[in-house]
């Protein structure tokens, strides 16, 4: 249940270090979200010049923070996973296998948005 005393600006505040925390935690220990990051860091600048239109650029950038996104939700599903325990279960491997094929759907999914923008860019 929510504080009732918690405002909206204290709210807000929370929040934004909960994230920022989030944020070190993936950079500390996810060596899948580093890589990444640093491919998406170079990627969003080639974006903006590659896309031709607002909505070229809204979508190649949107679909490479979309990997982040998945990244971040994977790596979560993947603590909960190992909190409950270490030792082999079908389901924890499920889970675990479910979150690394959402990730693989979200860098797809990025290449061929890419891939299209660049081949209407650039052969057509």
């Amino acid at each position: 249940m929510a504080n009732e005393k918690e405002t909206v600006v204290g709210h807000i505040l929370k929040a934004a270090i909960y994230s920022r925390d989030g944020f070190k935690t993936a950079w500390t220990h996810e060596m899948a979200f580093r890589i990444e990051a640093m491919v998406i860091a170079v990627l969003l600048p080639i974006g903006f010049w590659v896309g031709q239109t607002m909505v070229e650029r809204a979508l190649l950038m949107g679909s490479a923070m979309l990997v982040l996104i998945t990244e971040l939700l994977n790596s979560a599903v993947e603590n909960v996973v190992d909190r409950i325990g270490k030792e082999h279960h079908m389901l924890s491997k499920q889970a675990k296998d479910l979150g690394s094929a959402a990730a693989l759907v979200s860098m797809l999914t990025a290449a061929v948005i890419w891939g299209m923008i660049a081949y209407a860019r650039f052969v057509r």
